[in-house]
């Protein structure tokens, strides 16, 4: 038996670097304005980044310039004229590994794979006859160990982080350039024409190995994509403020925008490397060929989406007491067919100042202000594929005519189902809001409720199994979220100390309303032989957790006998002591899959956050925490369909004879009974509070540092990810997987603990 490997702490890179340098030149004269400014960023990534398998790179460039072209105060016609150009460029390069996924991913292994194992093979000469393309540590040419055929696609972790991949990059260029002409008294026109042209693809190549009997490749391979898009955008605006005895305000805005985006991809690949080698990772220096199916190629021009847009804004203003303020724009999509391309889409909101009222003058002195808000407005989405709305051909579809082999012949077929009613999808929100001061402003107030329903939502439409084509896209679900929202702040002084203090919070109620199909319910994800784990089902919250209810594990024998039904038959006829007692939900008399529930959801009731800065004679501190109440977590990180594997601690707990376990059952390979079926022994509690970011600075004073001809100079530490409080014992609490995969934790990549130590110098 091998020397016992933590294969998590083994994945993880405990020292993975962060650099971040920022510099910003700006200045000007009453003719031109400019600001310039660079950055640099790079992060290696705790797992995989010493291995070069996961990092982040990014260079960035901005410059920004305002001419005063003409300022001519003796007159009120044509009397300015300013323009601007904007450019910006970002390159990006960037690796990394796959995540949140239990098969095949270096997380999934570091989890699953035995830690009686080590990291080499013992007989490194035995290895290397039986497997001689087995992967070997870069640093010591050690072989890694290899796994055995139990393990299925799960291979030694580290060994996965050691073999080459693919590199991403981009190359964005962004310029707008705009002009102002100030037409007459406070009538403005704005136009600005904007484009946005970038590259991306990604590079890479993969050597002999041998990782398993599930996991190994055969032929070196080199791969490489190139994408180019362009965006381009034209929008002019005109406005005009007036003001009536210092009282009524007016301000009136009409616009007009149009948008197009093209682009084109190419890729390709070859077997064959003349040398394993990175630095000749090329496909010109592969020999596979294309009759013996080596090579692949694809690309071709991208589907162009068109958006045009007209819009109009009124908003008036009574002496600061009464606000209003209402929308309306037009806007075209190339996404949708004739007849409903267009949308139109208003929204109106209001405001009162509540303390500006002649009954509010004689409030208390530490009533300082109130304003009462509230908004209606509807918002249109138009983002899925185009040509939905018609049927498009696709070629390939050849067939053979005549006698014995016949004649090839090519064809033609509709690529998938039209839907010609494809529209918009709508959302109206209403919003009221109340905004408090006291103690002259240093204590505020607000707090918000918002309604939004969604309907329309474009969704993939049910069509039955026997039809043979693509479910084609539709207007077919309706949504709707409600909430509220808190926001709580105070500023105070002490002395010489300045305190900061605020906090939010927000409820959200989410509910699935029309789902859009004859059943009012849809499946989605599943997970290894445990079946479905999310579903979405109307007057539900979308998606929820989908599984079983437990009762406890049964203690003995008698437990299960006295498990029936009314009519005194056994309602788990397979059980046996140490089994779980699932919940007959619909009340027949047994278990089957129509007692599978709802057993919790990823969505939390409640996030909230909480802030604090404090100022002291050149020292600023400040800290910001964050969290969540009221969602699960699915922790599908265990691998039910393997043997021998790497089990999570829980399984320590589990039953092991009577009275040991209520909540853990026994383990067994073979399972009539079914434990781990999906059921709530997967939904963890996923409550959590972070403390997100710590920063303590100091900022010399100016009678030391103006002797260097320096403006400011600040050094500060910031730690961020520092400590998280939670129950749940998987990487992270805060999974981001989103859609109907939300909450669910497949071996999620958790965010890194970062230290930084850095200076802001100003000249």
């Amino acid at each position: 038996m091998g020397k016992g490997t933590d294969w998590q702490d083994a994945v993880f890179y405990d020292n993975a670097p962060v650099e971040n340098h920022q510099l910003s030149v700006s200045g000007g004269s009453d003719k031109v304005l400019y600001y310039f400014s660079a950055g640099y960023y790079k992060q290696d990534g705790i797992v995989g980044g010493n291995f070069d398998r996961s990092n982040y790179e990014r260079i960035s460039l901005r410059s920004n310039t305002t001419y005063n072209l003409l300022d001519n105060k003796d007159r009120n016609f044509l009397n300015k004229i300013t323009a601007g150009v904007n450019l910006a460029y970002t390159r990006i390069n960037s690796k990394g590994i796959g995540t949140n996924s239990e098969y095949g991913s270096a997380l999934g292994g570091a989890i699953s794979f035995s830690p009686l194992l080590g990291l080499y093979e013992e007989d490194q000469a035995a290895a290397a006859a039986l497997h001689p393309t087995a992967v070997r540590d870069p640093k010591n040419g050690l072989i890694y160990t290899i796994a055995g055929d139990d393990y299925n696609e799960i291979t030694n972790p580290v060994a996965q982080l050691a073999l080459p991949g693919g590199e991403d990059s981009s190359d964005k260029f962004v310029s707008s350039f705009w002009g102002e002409l100030n037409i007459w008294d406070n009538l403005k026109i704005r136009s600005s024409f904007g484009t946005d042209l970038a590259f991306w693809g990604n590079d890479g190549w993969t050597p002999e190995y041998y990782l398993g009997k599930s996991s190994h490749v055969d032929d070196s391979k080199v791969w490489s994509s190139m994408n180019r898009g362009f965006t381009w955008q034209v929008e002019n605006i005109l406005s005009y403020e007036k003001s009536i005895n210092n009282k009524h305000n007016f301000n009136i805005m009409l616009g007009q925008s149009a948008k197009k985006t093209t682009g084109r991809s190419l890729s390709g690949s070859n077997r064959f490397m003349v040398e394993e080698n990175g630095d000749k990772a090329n496909i010109d220096f592969t020999t596979g060929t294309a009759t013996n199916g080596d090579q692949t190629a694809g690309g071709g021009a991208w589907s162009p989406h068109t958006l045009s847009s007209i819009f109009a804004r009124l908003s008036y203003n009574f002496s600061e007491k009464y606000m209003f303020q209402a929308t309306i724009r037009r806007d075209g999509s190339s996404n949708f067919g004739p007849g409903k391309k267009y949308g139109v889409f208003s929204s109106f909101s209001f405001g009162w100042n509540i303390t500006k009222e002649a009954f509010m003058e004689s409030r208390p002195e530490w009533f300082t202000s109130s304003k009462l808000r509230a908004s209606w407005g509807k918002n249109g989405n138009e983002n899925i594929g185009a040509f939905g709305y018609t049927a498009l051909t696709s070629t390939g579809n050849n067939y053979a005519f005549g006698p014995g082999d016949g004649t090839i012949v090519n064809g033609t077929k509709a690529s998938g189902l039209a839907n010609t009613s494809l529209a918009w999808e709508e959302s109206e929100q209403t919003d009221i809001g109340l905004d408090f001061g006291f103690l002259d402003n240093s204590l505020t107030l607000t707090v918000d409720y918002y309604d939004k329903k969604t309907n329309g939502m474009l969704m993939t439409m049910a069509i039955p199994s026997y039809v043979g084509e693509s479910k084609p896209t539709g207007n077919v679900g309706d949504m709707k979220n409600w909430g509220v929202e808190f926001d709580l702040g105070y500023r105070f002084k002490i002395d010489e100390i300045k305190f900061r203090i605020s906090g939010n919070a927000s409820y959200l109620e989410n509910e699935l309303v029309n789902l859009g199909n004859a059943d009012g319910f849809a499946n989605y994800d599943s997970y290894q032989n445990v079946g479905t784990i999310s579903r979405a089902q109307n007057g539900l919250p979308f998606p929820y957790f989908y599984g079983y209810k437990t009762d406890g594990i049964f203690q003995n024998s008698s437990e299960v006998n006295a498990h029936v039904n009314n009519e005194g038959g056994l309602i788990q006829e397979n059980a046996g002591p140490g089994d779980v007692r699932f919940v007959d939900v619909n009340g027949d008399g047994t278990i089957t899959d129509e007692d599978r529930t709802k057993i919790g959801k990823g969505m939390p009731d409640w996030t909230y956050g909480f802030n604090i800065g404090i100022d002291y004679k050149g020292f600023d501190f400040s800290m910001m925490l964050q969290g969540t109440v009221g969602n699960d977590i699915y922790d599908a990180t265990r691998r039910t369909d393997l043997r021998y594997i790497n089990l999570p601690a829980y399984m320590l707990d589990r039953w092991t004879g009577e009275g040991t376990s209520t909540t853990i059952p026994r383990f067994s390979f073979s399972d009539n009974n079914g434990n781990w079926l999906s059921s709530d022994l997967y939904v963890k509690e996923g409550d959590y509070m972070r403390v997100k970011n710590v920063t303590l600075g100091y900022t010399l004073p100016k009678h030391i540092i103006n002797k260097a001809f320096v403006k400011s100079l600040r050094l500060y530490v910031t730690g961020e990810n520092l400590f998280t409080f939670t129950k749940y014992e998987g990487f992270d609490p805060e999974i981001s997987a989103g859609g109907t995969s939300l909450g669910i934790d497949r071996g999620i990549y958790p965010q890194a603990k970062t230290y930084t130590v850095g200076v802001n110098l100003s000249f």
